[in-house]
């Protein structure tokens, strides 16, 4: 059992010994991270929204910790991801923006994992490979697939999918029916019921296609809301069939016996979206793609009876850049397992009650834009400007406050420069053994221009997910406007 972990031992510089302690231990969680796609603030019933009823999130939330100030790594998607994975700031990664594949040298979540004796598990969406497009199921030989990071296990898709969704198991195509979030969870339980009765501790990630365009509801789901003609009624659709998978989750760990032993993290990742009725973002300013709170602050709930005892809410700053970090100590793993610098902090402190302030501020940067969060102030910076806001004061960032106080904008700028100039030496490969950044990973490509995909187009014309991409033929592949 241990010797198939020793080679990774090695590659992430961990002593031995170390590693045996960890995997002897006997009090560590079982542990799942869920992840929505698009969903906003304000999506929740615990934040009263006007029409959207989430019972399963607004129980998970009553029986942890919710977060009324988490943040999504990035204001779009594989950032996020990439985020979540490393510790780290998007663009340390090399993953710009969406559909840019995460480098292979970055030490990830699942790896760590996995060394310390951990069962590996990915469900959903991947979108971290480098390609754009609706989601279609990971080639075998995909290395930056989730295999290439840490996952023993996986049946994903490369990005956003719906109803009766072709997932890739290991490489082995399959068709399957019904709503892709309800479809994903029962994958997971599948994974952790078999292998924890096993006798082994397990690491799922459940990366959710809702509720990304386009919106395919299921009609009894859509039924819920009044038909206004718009894409509002299966974009809550879509969302009402998400938290019910969420039920369906927090069911199976209770049947297994393990829901008091697994620290169960949810979050979306990125902002909610434009033009939806009501409105996804509960009054914050800005929508996904914005480094304002709209496109950024996310809903985020951890639950772990034995590990959070007392409920609560807290107004604590927290990110996706903090999990890392804060599993690594949770399971007591050494610090050699993170790739430094790491931008994230350990949140383990907050599990047990209120830990004052945030003592290291919260960075987002996508190249020439980006923001910084510390405590109750944030600075948002465009190509042409900067902009001061107090978050508490000023939760919606109606007012640029630069000039009433300049000496907190002046730090905080400093701050910021420091931090870019930071991810700038990342870029370069500083951070790596190599002391250089290894070929780039695919980036920016469209699934259409994969060759080995092409035996797939005429049976997947007729699906209506890829309609889009396909029914022009070779001349979609030229394309880049959507997404």
């Amino acid at each position: 059992m241990l010797t198939r972990f020793l080679p990774l031992c090695f590659l992430l510089g961990l002593p031995f010994l170390a590693v045996l302690s960890v995997l002897s231990a006997s009090e560590r969680p079982h542990v799942v991270l869920v992840m929505a796609d698009d969903m906003g603030w304000g999506q929740t019933g615990y934040r009263n929204h006007p029409v959207l009823k989430t019972p399963n999130l607004d129980a998970m939330a009553a029986s942890g910790l919710r977060f009324d100030r988490f943040y999504a790594g990035a204001p779009v998607c594989s950032p996020t991801r990439a985020s979540l994975l490393t510790g780290r700031t998007n663009d340390r990664t090399g993953v710009w923006s969406h559909g840019y594949g995460l480098r292979l040298q970055e030490m990830t979540v699942p790896r760590a994992f996995a060394t310390a004796g951990y069962a590996t598990g990915h469900f959903g969406k991947w979108h971290l490979n480098g390609l754009r497009g609706p989601g279609v199921p990971i080639l075998a030989g995909d290395e930056y697939g989730p295999r290439g990071f840490g996952f023993q296990e996986w049946i994903s898709v490369t990005n956003f999918f719906d109803l009766d969704p072709i997932l890739s198991r290991q490489g082995v195509f399959e068709e399957f029916q019904g709503d892709s979030s309800e479809i994903s969870v029962e994958l997971a339980l599948e994974f952790i019921t078999r292998r924890s009765k096993a006798g082994e501790k397990t690491f799922s990630v459940v990366w959710f296609g809702t509720p990304h365009s386009p919106f395919r509801a299921l009609e009894k789901d859509a039924a819920q809301f009044p038909d206004d003609g718009s894409v509002s009624v299966d974009h809550y659709g879509e969302l009402v069939a998400m938290d019910r998978s969420i039920g369906t989750l927090r069911a199976g760990l209770r049947e297994l016996g393990i829901a008091e032993d697994t620290l169960f993290w949810f979050n979306s990742d990125n902002g909610g979206l434009p033009k939806m009725k009501p409105e996804t973002v509960g009054g914050l300013r800005g929508f996904k793609g914005s480094f304002y709170e709209g496109g950024l602050r996310v809903p985020g709930i951890i639950e772990w009876p034995a590990g959070i005892p007392v409920p609560r809410v807290t107004e604590y700053p927290a990110c996706t850049m903090d999990i890392f970090p804060t599993l690594v100590d949770v399971l007591g793993l050494p610090e050699s397992v993170l790739l430094q610098p790491i931008d994230g902090v350990s949140l383990k402190p907050l599990f047990r009650g209120e830990i004052g302030l945030r003592q290291k501020p919260i960075p987002f940067r996508q190249k020439t834009k980006g923001a910084l969060v510390d405590n109750q102030y944030k600075l948002v910076v465009t190509e042409k400007k900067t902009e001061l806001f107090d978050l508490v004061a000023d939760p919606a960032e109606t007012t640029d406050i630069t000039e009433e106080l300049p000496e907190i904008a002046a730090r905080m700028k400093a701050v910021y420069a420091e931090t870019s100039a930071s991810i700038e030496r990342s870029i370069a490969g500083a951070d790596y053994p190599e002391g250089k950044v290894d070929p780039l990973p695919p980036g920016d490509t469209f699934w259409t221009e994969v060759p080995a995909y092409e035996p797939y187009f005429e049976e997947w014309k007729l699906r209506p997910e890829y309609q889009s991409r396909l029914s022009k033929g070779k001349a979609a592949k030229k394309n880049k406007a959507a997404k």
